[in-house]
Order: C-alpha cells, then sequence, then structure tokens
C-alpha cells in the first residue's frame, strides 16, 4: 500500500458533521450540558469522588468524538484512505465485501452480506454536506468492491 499524497486519487473529500448539521450539533452540545451537570451532582456533590465524573464525561466525549472533529476520505484507485485527527486508516478494496447505503452515508462491511458486526468490522463512510462526491464513490465501489445490498 503506497502513502503517496495524491497518487490516484479518484475521490476526496471532508466530512465535518459538527458543522455541516448545526440543529443536530446544538442538541448533542444540550445533551452534554445535561449530562454532565447529571454526573457532576450524582459524583461529586453526592458521593464526593470526582474521578468518576471525569472518567465518566471522557467516556461519554469519547463515544462521539468523530462528530466534532473532520474526517478526510480519500478513494485511490487501490487503497481507501480515511484521515481522522490524528490517525491514518489505509485499506485495500480486498478487505470489503459489500457495501450498503444510508442517509448520511455507505457502510463497507467485510463481509459479503449486511451484518450485525459491520459497525466494527467494516468503515463506515459519511459524505459532505453537499455529497457531490456520491455519484462518483458509487461508480467507483461498483467497480471495485461490486456487491450492493
Amino acid at each position: 500500500m503506497s502513502d503517496k499524497s495524491n497518487d490516484n486519487v479518484v475521490v476526496e473529500w471532508v466530512s465535518h458533521p459538527f458543522l455541516d448539521f448545526p440543529k443536530s450539533s446544538v442538541i448533542l452540545v444540550l445533551f452534554f450540558i445535561f449530562m454532565g451537570y447529571g454526573l457532576w451532582q450524582l459524583t461529586v456533590i453526592n458521593c464526593d469522588q470526582p474521578f468518576y465524573y471525569f472518567f465518566g464525561m471522557l467516556i461519554l466525549f469519547g463515544g462521539t468524538i468523530s462528530y466534532f472533529i473532520p474526517t478526510h476520505y480519500a478513494f485511490r484507485e487501490n487503497e481507501i484512505v480515511v484521515h481522522y485527527w490524528i490517525f491514518k486508516l489505509v485499506r485495500p478494496y480486498s478487505n470489503f465485501g459489500c457495501y450498503y447505503t444510508d442517509k448520511k452515508g455507505v457502510m463497507l462491511s467485510t463481509f459479503t452480506m449486511p451484518r450485525r458486526l459491520d459497525p466494527f468490522r467494516g468503515l463506515n463512510v459519511r459524505f459532505s454536506k453537499t455529497q457531490k462526491e456520491k455519484k462518483v464513490l458509487f461508480e467507483l465501489l461498483e467497480r471495485k468492491i461490486g456487491n450492493k445490498q
């Protein structure tokens, strides 16, 4: 697998859900404030255990971190490169057996049929807000994976 910057890039884009979906972002931030206040009351005020407050907030925020940071997708001719804030994931198309869509993206599954393990083993690709890359991406996935569910 090569790591050249723009070698044979077929389609690339950036997805940033926090900025792309402001209504959902406001609801999520309000939820975090509500949960933070409730967790503070429970752990620090009632039980005098501040460690559990910080641990709980870390788990809560850690589970949704991909919503807050931009994700760069580059679909090259031979591989898929997903670059998160400090992590870079490079996977060949041969790792995936099928793909299927939802309203905000496409799931690349390691199985030949959709399974419940897909969020853990597969690759969830979010579209940008404009979804300009959608047509080119589906043409590429049809050529490389071919098993649309």
